[in-house]
């Protein structure tokens, strides 16, 4: 039996300034970084539409108009296009521009993650929602946020994406101390300690960015002291509703084995870039062909 409304919105937090691709980033959104011939922002909004979230709030900031402009429409490229019969292409154009109703909300400080997620209060409301971090890639073959939202209308709580890492890297994200719930695939998480030194690490597993919220965390956020960096921490309004109770209490954990990219740190976009090119149809096996004659 599911609990509450039925999950719609999707906020998209984008602000950040993305100086570890610096000097790249400088004039860019961090987001429009192409992976492959696609910016890494709308594999993420894909997903969310794929999952059947049909509202989009994406939280900007300065100097990303780009991210605006990317799913609007272009008449006059659309127009050139069209006049030069390339339909293949004019078809990408389009239907970028038509993956559904996209809205912005600018956050205006970097406050952090916990403060980008209270901007979306107004919009959002009194309904349960997903919040994803443009900086994850998840494989468009997985199904993760459907599986989190399913869990979150069963549990009525929070629910966040886990993964195990190896120890020695717990220090650089979210780690989770969790409780198998019995009879389920999902994990209750008893609390949550941001970017531990690994001897303090309570478990291995670490959050990633994809979040499906109940409301109150709105609450919780809007009484949350700055934590780390003197930032608004979502880790921190997570701890909370985890130790709580009550409606909209309790956090859960949905543990990803799937394919996963951090398209922030520059290893792993390489890796994203290579191993989604090497699966195109129209030039995979020749770039497998040639990295086998590269790396040889």
């Amino acid at each position: 039996m599911t609990k509450g409304k039925a999950i719609t919105k999707a906020v998209i937090p984008a602000a950040g300034l993305g100086t570890r691709f610096l000097p790249a980033t400088k004039a860019m959104p961090k987001e429009m970084l192409p992976v492959v011939d696609r910016p890494a922002i709308q594999y993420v909004v894909e997903e969310a539409i794929d999952a059947g979230l049909s509202d989009l709030l994406m939280i900007t900031g300065r100097n990303k108009r780009a991210l605006e402009d990317h799913f609007d429409r272009e008449p006059g490229l659309e127009a050139a296009l069209e006049a030069k019969g390339d339909k293949d292409k004019l078809g990408l154009v389009e239907y970028a521009s038509n993956l559904g109703p996209i809205h912005y909300v600018r956050q205006g400080e970097a406050k952090g993650l916990g403060h980008a997620v209270l901007c979306a209060q107004q919009h959002v409301g009194d309904e349960p929602f997903a919040v994803l971090l443009g900086d994850d890639l998840i494989d468009e073959a997985e199904d993760l946020l459907g599986t989190m939202m399913k869990v979150q209308q069963k549990t009525g709580g929070s629910v966040i994406a886990l993964i195990e890492v190896d120890p020695s890297q717990i220090s650089a994200y979210g780690c989770a101390d969790v409780t198998a719930v019995d009879g389920e695939d999902y994990v209750r998480v008893n609390s949550l300690v941001e970017k531990p030194a690994a001897a303090d690490a309570p478990s291995n597993l670490a959050v990633i960015g994809r979040y499906v919220l109940h409301h109150n965390v709105f609450s919780v956020l809007e009484n949350t002291e700055p934590g780390r960096g003197n930032e608004i921490q979502l880790t921190d309004a997570l701890q909370t509703l985890a130790a709580g109770e009550g409606e909209g209490s309790g956090v859960y954990g949905v543990v990803f084995k799937g394919r996963r990219y951090d398209t922030g740190d520059k290893l792993s976009y390489l890796k994203a870039v290579i191993t989604l090119a090497s699966e195109r149809v129209e030039f995979g096996e020749d770039l497998k062909t040639w990295m086998k004659s590269f790396v040889g």
